[in-house]
Parts: C-alpha cells; structure tokens; sequence
C-alpha cells in the first residue's frame, strides 16, 4: 500500500496560504491544524495579556501580542503563541509591527495548556522556543491552577495558585499572583 505524503512547505508559503486562520501551525513544513481550546483557555490568555500588557504599557518596556501570534522557528517551521512580549529593545517603539510572521525571538512566550495538548507536545514547543533564543517560556496549566516558568539550561521553576508569578531575569519587577490568571 503506497500512502502519499503532503508535500512540505516554507514559512513564506504557509504565510500565503494559512496566515488569517486560527489554530494552526506549520511544524516540519507540514501543516498542522489544532482543536479550538474553549472558553476557559481564552479567558486565561485575556487575563495573561492583560496582567502583561498592564505592565509593560506602565514601564514602557515593549509590545505583549496574543491570538496565536505566527513566531517563525525555522524556514518549515512556525508556532502561535497564545501570548508573547517584544522589547522595545528589540522592535523599537517607533518601529512599526510586521504584519506577517514574527522574525525575532520574543523576550516571553506565555503558553496556556488546552483541554487537547499533551504534555510531550507542550515541551517540544517550549523546546523550540529556547532554542531560538526567548529568554523564558511560561506554561499556565488550568487544571492544576499553576505556572511553570522555563529557562534554558535550568530546571523548570513551578508557581501553585496560592503564589507570586516572577520572571526577574525577563521582566523585574513582575509580580502576578498565579490565581488571577484562572479567574472566571
């Protein structure tokens, strides 16, 4: 039995083809298209956003983006970040914003753990993350209410629902109690 392969694609084609749709991504040139998460996942990146968002507009820091935001990792590879923040110092505030796939590695992604994702999956993209240079990778996982910040080279560092979200190494200063991002 001879099973046909779907031809792989470039970032650039994915782009062309795939960039106003929701919910997919391109791994290893090949398509990938994911279940919608639901209403609690989207509550959770609306809270993330805003906890973020507030902070930076008041420290004049950089830009947080949401929706999926396309983060290039290689040429056949693409991810969509549920939540993620570029610094001025990297895209200048007077710089205007690309309006395809983002080329530089954010300062953070924050990642929220859908009702479908395995953890293997998860990691992998936490993997790819810091192989392309973000800083730190925040996983908000709702059934357990808590938030594992990833670094790389280190261990996982684990916050439970009744503590304090800090990234000092990425935004000093942060300070998020972990249960306001599950809050309905």
């Amino acid at each position: 039995m001879v099973v046909a392969t779907p031809p792989k694609m470039t970032v650039d084609e994915f782009f062309k083809l795939h960039g106003s749709e929701s919910n997919v991504e391109l791994v290893r040139g090949i398509v990938v298209r994911y279940p919608m998460p639901g209403t609690k996942h989207g509550r959770i990146s609306v809270n993330a956003v805003f906890e973020l968002e507030s902070f930076l507009r008041a420290n004049k820091l950089g830009r947080a983006m949401t929706n999926d935001t396309l983060i290039r990792i290689t040429n056949e590879t693409t991810r969509g970040a549920d939540v993620c923040y570029v610094s001025y110092a990297k895209l200048p505030a007077d710089q205007p914003l690309p309006d395809g796939v983002l080329e530089i590695a954010p300062d953070l992604v924050i990642e929220v753990r859908s009702p479908s994702d395995l953890w293997t999956q998860l990691f992998g993209k936490v993997s790819e993350y810091l192989q392309i240079g973000v800083p730190a990778v925040v996983i908000l996982d709702p059934p357990t209410e808590s938030a594992s910040v990833y670094y790389p080279g280190t261990r996982q560092r684990v916050f439970e629902k009744d503590q304090t979200l800090t990234i000092p190494d990425v935004l000093p200063g942060f300070e998020v109690p972990v249960a306001r991002f599950f809050e309905e």
